[in-house]
């Protein structure tokens, strides 16, 4: 496992803190919890979850029935 150092401003280092004990975490599991989040190549769970929740959501023909068309490519 790789071990990080990091230098923070104290009024930055007193939030994270207090963020890491409302969330029962120690700071290293809270910033590693964080940086999870960041690089994360998937929805998390709670958007997931959501998925089809929109009763009137239109479809995608819907969608793209008003885009317009495309401009032409120019030729190389």
């Amino acid at each position: 496992m790789g071990q990080v150092t990091i230098y923070l401003e104290d009024d930055i280092e007193n939030r994270m803190v207090k963020a890491a004990k409302s969330a029962h975490l120690s700071k290293s599991k809270w910033i590693a919890k964080l940086i999870n989040e960041k690089v994360a190549n998937e929805w998390p769970q709670s958007v997931i979850d959501h998925a089809g929740s929109w009763k009137d959501f239109p479809d995608i023909e819907d969608l793209r029935k008003n885009s317009g068309k495309d401009a032409r490519r120019e030729e190389f």
